[in-house]
């Protein structure tokens, strides 16, 4: 199924990573669980889902100060990513912004706009053989407010040189369709995939 897009004259595509181009959150829960294990923490599956869309940075903040822990960000990161990429292989695209993907691809510049890392995305995207698709990334690292601030949104329209409001942005979470609206771009809300 194509998801039905907003009218108007869009100019460039803006995406999330994971969870609207790849349908990856249960692996990405799945490491960020044996990740944070070794550390004697956990992320439960309600607040890894609420908290789409943040940073690993902050994630590991508000996790160190809920349980007066001092998880290393780095290091948290690092071996999340790391197993995330074992697990790639077992992730797979998500159909209806694929479709939108190979349809625009070629006539408007499309950015990815992420709370993970640039290692992360670029797995990712490599995995499903859509990263040459991508004239931007604009990844954990490269701005400092994390959604829902629109900072994310704002950079990645400027490095391709479309007004926001000449942006169409596509989303899986609350915050990142937060971000989108606070930087006046229209949004597409890609729902979570049935899992059987």
């Amino acid at each position: 199924m194509i998801l039905p897009l907003p009218d108007g004259d869009f100019q460039a595509y803006l995406f999330d990573c994971d969870g609207t181009i790849v349908d990856s959150m249960p692996q990405h829960h799945a490491t960020w669980r044996q990740a944070l294990a070794e550390w004697g923490c956990d992320l439960p599956e309600e607040l890894f889902y609420a908290w789409a869309g943040r940073t690993v940075a902050d994630i590991v903040a508000d996790l160190n100060e809920r349980h007066g822990l001092a998880m290393p960000v780095g290091a948290v990161a690092a071996r999340q990513v790391a197993l995330y990429q074992q697990l790639l292989p077992t992730a797979a695209g998500v159909p209806g912004v694929l479709r939108h993907i190979e349809d625009a691809h070629g006539r408007i510049p499309f950015a990815v706009v992420s709370g993970s890392t640039r290692d992360s995305v670029t797995a990712s995207l490599s995995a499903l053989d859509l990263l040459d698709r991508f004239d931007v990334l604009v990844c954990a690292g490269d701005y400092a407010r994390p959604k829902p601030d629109p900072e994310g949104f704002l950079l990645a329209a400027r490095l391709l040189g479309v007004p926001p409001q000449s942006c169409l942005v596509f989303e899986d979470a609350d915050l990142g369709i937060q971000a989108a609206t606070a930087a006046g771009m229209a949004s597409v809300r890609v729902p979570q995939p049935r899992r059987g």
